[in-house]
């Protein structure tokens, strides 16, 4: 049985010395105990190896089983670390744990995961059965570059260091006070945390693990500009991460509804989370003249905040404030410290009276967390990342179905499902509807909701004045809202107005110069105005910011393509459909641009698995209309974009204002203005 992802041999891989389990087969029975907990702990079916038999006792000189390194790509690796396992002459230490160190680092995962509670966990996950001697311990530490942390399968009273027994089921006689079956859970656990990033597409985490030293500002700094950054955790608790990120964002959230001030995104500014940079540095990449800082510090029901605000041009302090209160309930908490911070910013910074505005959280902490979590998830672009995205979203609203935000998840969910996704649009577009619908019973003055219904209009009614005014709409209640400038964008892209699209993308850039969706898309007004070496400049400065972004890799390929650079753009596109997992719209230009190449061969082999995909799931129209219209097979083109006009194919409108993809007077533009497509009406 193969692994849960494509390319890997296996999930899991368990690599023990043999003299560990010929006196009792102790591996033997862990490893059937994991198989039943891996059982019920996942949905699909979990691929273990393990080799009851194993060589054991090679030395340097004796040769490498090649067949082992294949069986090595798998996702999770877990040594039963004893007594004898470190000792670095062995098999499994020489040929399956340095080994996989390797192989690890070296894919394109990494072998480090950052989680979604934004804890890191290594795919090596050492299971112990005895305390080590320290020169083992330190060998071990040394391999794997860091403190051991493993989970513990050690039975201890005085004078007794062996391995815990599954049938020994009474903690009060174990100085660990550990439940056998409570570690196998933890191992199970363990392994579902570090898999379901993984499925979650390739660097999970490229939104925060952007390359900040990258310089994107040169122009004027407005004076009335800011951003706030993420308040640092001063507790012991780490769990106040939570209210730290909670109350920063709440404070972006309320300020960015003032149109006389310039408010930083929330993805740029937590790009310097943890990084020790210069104040004024951070200021000037961002683009702002002042910095709001905080820190909180937990002492039993007690909070102490403290807030400052920074001039960036010299870091000296506006002003700065303490705030100590007692912790009943914790959002009303952050409400009074985020309202008591715009008091006074109102005076020093606004000038006018503060903007009311909804609450972004949830008043449950676990509904507020499955709503970041899914967030996260959307904005990978994967079909998977949708799938866990939307599962997040769900589980929120059944905890709090008044929760606005979770409902304008679903609609950014399923909108973005039509294209990178597997949900048709004539499925997914009356369900955003119904969703935005949701958010507006709650809360009329949603910008999101507003310029959702001006999504509606783009990709599925294609009624450009009403998105217009559904656009217009959502930026007079929220000026700073990076994400609603950039869909105004691709808007006027998409019905020619390119001047205006290019100063929207910058201004959604402005407001978030660290994102490389937005980044990216600003590539894209360039690149659909035909300034393909502007693009092309855009494109590779967003890959400064982060090399692993499939979606600035599909649009530089393109716009190479566009200028007939075709071994570029196959580079480009090849990168796309990895780091993609194989979207359909990244096989299909992947496919094109093999075809213009003359590897017609391998254009055929992605045109038919596409078609062998869209019979059990969705797959674009256009994706397969790009190909065969690319192959000259003319009918063929025509049948596959009458399904994509029949369906409203989200993708349509792209397709429509490129360029090059349709021309103006064929066949295929004339059948999409008789579907409506007409940028006109």
């Amino acid at each position: 049985m193969p692994s849960v992802i494509e390319g890997y041999s296996y999930d899991v891989f368990i690599s023990y010395r043999q003299k560990d389990n010929r006196h009792d087969c102790w591996v033997t029975e862990f490893v059937d105990q994991l198989k039943g907990e891996l059982e019920t702990t996942f949905k699909e079916e979990i691929s273990v190896y393990f080799d009851e038999n194993p060589v054991d006792g090679l030395l340097e000189i004796h040769s490498v089983d090649k067949s082992l390194e294949d069986k090595l790509k798998c996702l999770v690796f877990i040594p039963v670390i004893s007594h004898t396992y470190c000792d670095k002459k062995s098999y499994a230490w020489q040929h399956e744990l340095c080994i996989f160190n390797k192989l690890a680092k070296e894919d394109k995962f990494g072998r480090d995961i950052k989680l979604f509670n934004r804890n890191v966990a290594s795919r090596i996950l050492p299971v112990r059965i005895h305390d080590l001697d320290p020169d083992d311990n330190s060998s071990l530490e040394k391999e794997l570059g860091g403190t051991l942390r493993s989970i513990d399968f050690i039975y201890r009273s005085a004078g007794v260091n062996r391995p815990l027994r599954a049938d020994e089921n009474h903690p009060q006689d174990n100085l660990n006070k550990t439940y056998y079956r409570d570690q196998i859970n933890k191992v199970a656990n363990a392994i579902k945390q570090i898999i379901s990033v993984m499925k979650s597409g390739p660097d999970l985490n490229y939104i925060n693990q952007v390359n900040t030293s990258v310089e994107l500002f040169s122009e004027d700094i407005p004076e009335k500009s800011i951003a706030v950054l993420p308040f640092v955790n001063m507790s012991s608790e780490k769990d106040q991460d939570y209210f730290c990120d909670g109350l920063a964002e709440e404070i972006i959230h309320t300020l960015a509804h003032n149109e006389d001030l310039k408010v930083i995104s929330r993805t740029s500014a937590f790009a310097f989370k943890d990084k020790l940079e210069d104040i004024r540095d951070i200021g000037r990449k961002l683009g702002v003249a002042t910095l709001l800082e905080g820190s909180i510090r937990k002492s039993g029901s007690r909070l102490r905040t403290t807030v400052q605000l920074i001039k960036v041009e010299d870091g000296s302090h506006i002003w700065s404030e303490r705030y100590d209160r007692e912790v009943k309930d914790v959002f009303d908490l952050q409400d009074e410290i985020s309202h008591s911070i715009l008091d006074s910013l109102k005076v020093k910074l606004l000038g006018k009276k503060k903007p009311a505005v909804a609450k972004l959280h949830s008043d449950n902490q676990e509904a507020y967390n499955l709503y970041l979590k899914g967030t996260y998830h959307w904005q990978l672009l994967t079909a998977e990342g949708y799938s866990v995205a939307a599962e997040c979203f769900e589980q929120a609203l059944q905890i709090d179905p008044n929760y606005a935000h979770a409902y304008m998840g679903l609609a950014y969910v399923t909108g973005y499902s039509t294209v990178w996704g597997n949900i048709p649009p004539n499925v997914g577009w009356p369900k955003i509807n119904q969703y935005i619908n949701k958010v507006l019973e709650m809360d009329p003055k949603s910008a999101d909701a507003y310029s959702g219904l001006a999504g509606l209009n783009v990709y599925y009614h294609w009624n450009w004045r009403e998105a217009e005014k559904y656009f217009k709409l959502a930026l007079q209640i929220n000026p700073n809202a990076s994400q609603i400038h950039l869909d105004y964008s691709n808007y006027f892209t998409f019905t020619g107005r390119h001047s205006e699209a290019v100063s929207e993308a910058k201004r959604a850039q402005e407001l978030d110069p660290f994102s490389i969706y937005i980044n990216t898309y600003t590539g894209f007004a360039f690149e659909y105005a035909g300034q393909f070496d502007n693009a092309i400049e855009e494109y590779k400065r967003t890959l400064a910011i982060n090399p692993n972004y499939y979606l600035t890799h599909y649009h530089l390929g393109r716009a190479y393509l566009s200028k007939r650079m075709l071994r570029e753009a196959i580079t480009e596109y090849e990168l796309a459909v990895e780091l993609s997992a194989g979207t359909p719209l990244t096989v299909s230009v992947l496919a094109q641009a093999y075809h213009l190449s003359g590897k017609k061969d391998e254009a055929m082999k992605l045109l038919d698995g596409l078609l062998l995909k869209s019979e059990t799931e969705y797959v674009p129209g256009t994706t397969i209309y790009l190909i065969y219209h690319t192959q000259g097979e003319h009918d063929a083109a025509l049948m596959w974009l009458k399904r994509a006009c029949k369906e409203h194919d989200t993708l349509l409108p792209w397709f429509r204002a490129h360029p090059i993809l349709i021309q103006e007077g064929s066949d295929y533009m004339k059948l999409l203005k008789e579907a409506g497509l007409n940028y006109q009406d």
